[in-house]
């Protein structure tokens, strides 16, 4: 069994995922958490469910998916994934973070890097990285078919998608990363976004008003 449990941390709202299995295996996905408060509530429930966090992921290295990265490997000592190509973006946090008003961004450094066609797994659980560039260049999103389930990052939203106006977008795309690769997904696969609420790409195939059916870019 696969399971997901789902913070929402920091002033931008971003949505940080647990998923672990019947093993208690666990991986972290996005720790946004920056306060002391966000960081404590993240590890009660890891504590309260006993888990075991053996890795660190991030969908794409955005201020927002990255503030808790060095709390996350300092508590755990685990490895820390990103996809190579988001490097740059991660080096420039420390530089961003203050004009956001996170003025106590630690870094933190990949351990590993994340690659299309390579799994990452934990406990008896298998997710398949999808490089889906766009949003950030080295985005990707985290898939399990077994469970229909995607940890989708700022790709895909419930009747939107990601942003393509920050340095390392390209609309071209974050199009193209939807439309050939996410949307070839089954339409009963759960997207978890990095923001919002979830949604599935049966859904998102039909009526999202950019890239849906009738679509401003279908």
């Amino acid at each position: 069994m696969l399971n997901l449990q789902v913070f929402t941390f920091n002033a931008l709202q971003e949505n940080t995922y647990v998923l672990w299995d019947d093993t208690k295996e666990a991986v972290i996905i996005d720790p946004g958490c920056y306060t002391k408060e966000e960081q404590e509530e993240l590890k009660d429930f890891i504590e309260d469910q006993g888990l075991i966090v053996v890795k660190l992921l991030n969908t794409h290295a955005h201020v927002d998916h990255v503030l808790g990265n060095a709390f996350v490997k300092r508590t755990y000592h685990v490895p820390y994934f990103l996809h190579p190509l988001d490097l740059p973006i991660l080096k420039s946090v420390v530089v961003r973070a203050p004009s956001y008003r996170f003025f106590n961004y630690e870094e933190a450094e990949p351990d590993a890097w994340l690659e299309e066609g390579t799994n990452v797994t934990f406990g008896n659980t298998i997710l398949e990285v999808l490089h889906v560039p766009g949003h950030a260049p080295g985005h990707v999103a985290f898939v399990n078919r077994e469970y229909n389930l995607c940890i989708g990052g700022d790709v895909l939203f419930q009747g939107s998608i990601g942003r393509w106006d920050f340095p390392g977008c390209n609309f071209d795309d974050l199009i193209s990363s939807i439309k050939n690769k996410l949307f070839k997904l089954n339409d009963e696969v759960q997207v978890f976004p990095g923001h919002g609420p979830s949604t599935t790409i049966g859904r998102e195939k039909q009526y999202n008003p950019y890239v849906g059916a009738n679509g401003q870019y279908a």
